[in-house]
């Protein structure tokens, strides 16, 4: 059997950029353990599967370790293959997740638009698991659906964080956000995730659905400007609407090959 794969940079225009990942447009489901074991050996920090449904598509998302709820650098790649590579018609493709519902990514010129649900948020005591593994206490914590986010004063603080991840790899816990004000967009941040096989992701769309409520709260905003601070950085512009945030960004193809199984 040969499958098609496709290794896209998002959130970005210029590849080895931004966050690389795996995407395979499937004519049905593979088994589940195949697909985790498809991601392992892609060793990316995500893989995206899609299959064709009459006009929308179903998505599906592994780390080199586990499936996963939702992911937007790999939604995002997914759609650019469609939009690029696979000549999809129109402007708007509409992904189901089993997990996460219905998912739309418009394009608008040479960008690409996540809709996702936006994260619900309250504020908590830091864990101390999770602050001694980061190594920097934050002066505010909150809990999302799956993520802590831990506020800190400047971009430096957030540029200076050395987690100790297999620590971090103990905490009870998908992933941990770290973020602050920008000194030249609205916010930063970063994200590690060790638990799910990524020590740090590049660049992390799911994320800002919990930072989007935040920082719009916080600066009086609809409309941010954002950058993720890997050494691969990203950057991404996103809008809150009601329980929507509207994540955008770029993505360019760096593979195109085959998996032979």
């Amino acid at each position: 059997m040969r499958i098609k794969l496709y290794q896209v940079d998002a959130f970005t225009d210029r590849v080895f950029h931004g966050n690389p990942a795996a995407v395979c447009i499937l004519e049905e489901w593979l088994d589940d353990q195949l697909m985790q074991n498809i991601a392992a050996e892609n060793n990316l920090s995500e893989t995206a599967f899609a299959v064709k449904l009459e006009k929308d598509y179903e998505i599906r998302w592994f780390t080199p370790a586990i499936e996963v709820d939702l992911c937007g650098h790999a939604t995002l790649a997914t759609a650019h293959v469609l939009f690029e590579n696979l000549y999809f018609p129109g402007e708007k493709i509409i992904f189901h997740s089993r997990n996460s519902g219905e998912l739309a990514v418009l394009k608008e010129g040479d960008f690409l638009t996540l809709d996702f649900p936006a994260d619900t948020i309250e504020k908590v005591d830091a864990p101390q698991q999770v602050i001694a593994a980061i190594g920097m206490t934050p002066i505010e914590t909150y809990r999302g659906k799956t993520d802590y986010l831990l506020i800190y004063a400047s971009q430096g603080d957030i540029e200076k964080i050395s987690p100790d991840f297999g620590q971090l790899s103990d905490a009870d816990v998908r992933g941990v956000i770290v973020s602050a004000p920008g000194k030249e967009t609205d916010l930063v941040s970063r994200f590690f995730a060790p638990g799910s096989g990524i020590n740090e992701d590049p660049v992390t769309g799911s994320a800002h659905t919990t930072l989007a409520p935040y920082w719009c709260e916080r600066l009086g905003k609809k409309a941010l400007t954002a950058r993720q601070l890997s050494k691969r950085q990203g950057e991404l512009f996103c809008k809150l609407q009601e329980n929507r945030v509207r994540i955008t960004g770029k993505a360019v193809t760096y593979l195109v090959g085959g998996i032979e199984i």
